[in-house]
């Protein structure tokens, strides 16, 4: 049978979509469905029973992480793994994440629609606490599963209730071995929705992602004497909120000059004592940039160090601090190459690009052959209860997957 001809059920695949929605679905059509929460132990819960319904075998590991196989003509080559997350932030969209699982689902349903039996197996894995909403930080699963986030750490993170991720893990049913950790694959395929408006501004179907944008955060601490704020010249204070005010700005200034594809945010700021009558005495505010390009975050970071030599006028101190970052990440460049020519095989407009934000194939793919494709984002929406991704580009982007999975599995 020819690849070309074997296409997902676009309609099956969107009513997935929805009955997945309704385990956490607001009232403005939006979802919440926090990391082992009621929600998302009933969303793991059916997303076990679809498995199983298809022959599937269903294990779980020490963090949580599901992971669903397909038995093939022979199991003890490493398989094919489709995956992304099933969790949700607050009031979140219902295709962040839950969108690459489905349609690890929807791939499963197709072969065994078209009586194709794989050569090598193929799993579909839910990867826990992606989003990081209920417990820090994000990409909690697939962050121990690449040694990147201590286990022991993991497990004390508690949510504003104070519940720890173990208790919660624990009381979910969903608590398995380490031995059924994911550790080698043949590949690892990821589809997203691109969570920002450049596909959908550019009116294409696909982006073909190369990889994710490397990273540098850095807090600003403005530190100056808190006084009466009617009684205290403006000539002798040390307002630290404006000192603060006048470094932002003038770091904007100059990291705008950079290069006009540099991103960067100023995230938190916490302004002490957050008294309407009192002049601030500390500042302390975050800035975050991202770019794909090292020496330019490098350029980032020295402005940032340069902040406090500006705060003469103001009369306050000034600290700033790296607290982390992280290199551009570039995926697997055969796999990258395989998602193209699957694009380009179902004449679907595309363009390769590079992520702005982090995903679950960033930490996978420094063990496994990792690589992702985007869907747009309508007018780039999403952590929010309007996010949208039309049913035909969920289609189209669980083909691009399809064809991909056929030439790693049936060749």
């Amino acid at each position: 049978m020819e690849k070309q001809k074997v296409s997902i059920n676009g309609e099956r695949l969107r009513y997935t979509l929805e009955e997945f929605a309704d385990f956490g679905r607001t009232k403005d059509n939006g979802v919440t469905r926090l990391a082992l929460s009621e929600m998302d132990i009933k969303a793991r819960d059916y997303f076990l029973i679809c498995c199983e319904e298809l022959g599937m075998t269903v294990s779980y590991d020490d963090m949580g992480n599901m992971y669903a196989t397909l038995p093939a003509n022979d199991d003890t080559k490493e398989p094919v793994v489709i995956g992304s997350h099933l969790d949700s932030v607050e009031k979140g969209g219902r295709f962040d994440g839950v969108l690459g699982v489905l349609t690890g689902l929807e791939v499963v349903r197709t072969l065994v629609d078209y009586n194709i039996k794989p050569k090598v197996p193929i799993t579909i894995a839910n990867l826990t606490n992606e989003e990081g909403a209920r417990f820090d930080p994000s990409l909690m699963g697939s962050g121990v599963l690449s040694g990147r986030y201590n286990k022991a750490k993991m497990l004390q993170s508690t949510d504003k209730e104070g519940v720890t991720f173990k208790d919660a893990l624990e009381a979910s049913g969903y608590l398995g071995e380490k031995e059924n950790r994911l550790k080698k694959a043949r590949a690892f395929l990821e589809l997203h929705i691109e969570q920002g408006p450049v596909l959908d501004n550019e009116s294409l179907e696909i982006g073909v992602v190369e990889g994710i944008l490397g990273m540098v955060c850095c807090q600003i601490e403005v530190t100056g004497d808190s006084d009466h704020a009617g009684t205290t010249p403006m000539s002798t204070r040390k307002d630290s909120l404006m000192a603060a005010i006048n470094l932002i700005t003038e770091a904007q200034e100059k990291l705008s000059r950079l290069d006009k594809d540099l991103v960067y945010t100023i995230g938190r700021l916490n302004v002490e004592p957050n008294i309407h009558n009192v002049i601030p005495e500390k500042v302390i505010f975050t800035m975050e940039a991202r770019h794909q390009d090292m020496m330019t975050l490098k350029q980032v970071e020295e402005i940032i160090h340069q902040l406090p030599e500006s705060s003469g006028k103001e009369k306050c101190t000034v600290k700033a601090t790296r607290l982390w970052g992280s290199e551009t990440l570039w995926f697997n460049q055969g796999l990258v190459d395989q998602l193209e020519q699957s694009t380009q095989s179902l004449k679907y407009k595309y363009k390769r690009m590079v992520s702005g934000a982090r995903h679950d194939a960033l930490f996978i793919s420094e063990y496994v052959p990792s690589a992702m494709v985007f869907v747009p984002s309508v007018h780039g929406k999403s952590h929010a209860e309007d996010e949208l991704t039309k049913w035909e580009d969920c289609e189209k982007g669980a083909n691009v997957i399809l064809g991909t999975v056929l030439s790693l599995t049936t060749s």
